[in-house]
């Protein structure tokens, strides 16, 4: 708490509550006559550059018209403090709304009013690549890459999920050979690259007044734009309305062919299990389920 009301000083605020204290901390900041949000950068995870890249774009983004926070500046115009212990922190605009939902938790509602909400989820993603494709990124930019190296290579971006301790031989097995498939998959594929937000999942969507709004753009960077919604549907493959989520999402995205997504789905799913392998402890309920899902859907996949 002391770092976060150090960094909401250095804006002119205060701190009103923690909002979520995971590899991020993020907390409601009281601005003169309006809200932010503060947050305080996981440490070693992204370079101040990278960061800087970052609320840039989602600057853009907003300047656009699309739903999605804005940097607010400091004092001195700059949109990233260091903090007496070395750590970073930024603030963002305030965003209103309720999260999509909740990992692990199903879906409310009919099918067919889920299927509509992905619909939507689908045309915001269409429009936040296709207005990021006009814009001319400044000198310096640097975002993480989730291309076929940075998801299936020697060294993944979240880990070498084929090696995840948990894993029995069998599982480990299956998932050394999604990874062979999953790289000829994505070295055929020919389809649209560029930023992508990379971790569209429900917590980072907020619904207010049947509209919907994208934050945390944390682990955004230059990959495949399909990975987006191959990310989304991770969270949706035990849902009975599976099928008609996917392709209300896809419709919405403008992609004819739904095949296409599944090998990014996978993708996700597979560096979900490398994700979890540092950063939670030996017995979390986690590891399980991510190897659980990863197990199921590398079957379908592989046949």
């Amino acid at each position: 708490m002391r770092e976060a009301e150090e960094a909401a000083a250095l804006w002119g605020g205060t701190v009103v509550r923690p909002l979520r204290l995971r590899e991020n901390e993020v907390y409601e900041l009281a601005l003169p006559g309006h809200r932010a949000a503060l947050r305080l950068h996981r440490r070693g995870y992204q370079s101040a550059a990278a960061i800087r890249s970052e609320l840039w774009w989602c600057a853009e983004l907003a300047r656009a018209g699309l739903p999605v926070p804005a940097a607010l500046p400091l004092p001195d115009g700059g949109h990233l403090a260091v903090l007496g212990s070395g750590r970073m922190a930024s603030v963002v605009a305030w965003v209103e709304g309720v999260p999509f939902g909740e990992a692990g938790v199903p879906l409310v509602g009919a099918v067919a009013d889920q299927a509509a909400q992905h619909h939507a989820l689908g045309q915001l993603l269409a429009r936040v690549h296709a207005v990021t494709d006009r814009l001319t990124l400044p000198e310096g930019f640097t975002r993480p890459r989730w291309d076929c190296d940075g998801l299936v290579g020697e060294r993944p971006f979240w880990g070498r999920f084929w090696e995840h301790p948990g894993l029995s031989p069998k599982e480990a097995a299956l998932l050394a050979a999604s990874r062979d498939w999953l790289t000829a998959q994505l070295s055929d594929h020919g389809g649209s690259t560029g930023l992508i937000h990379a971790d569209v999942l429900r917590e980072n969507i907020l619904v207010t007044r049947g509209s919907l709004s994208l934050i945390d753009f944390d682990d955004s960077g230059f990959g495949y734009r399909l990975y987006d919604l191959g990310t989304v549907l991770s969270q949706n493959l035990y849902e009975p309305g599976y099928s008609e989520i996917r392709a209300a999402l896809c419709a919405g995205y403008g992609l004819a062919d739904c095949a296409q997504v599944d090998a990014f789905t996978l993708a996700r799913v597979l560096a979900s299990v490398g994700w979890a392998a540092p950063r939670l402890p030996p017995g979390h309920p986690v590891h399980a389920s991510h190897i659980a899902r990863a197990v199921m859907f590398a079957r379908r996949c592989l046949g």
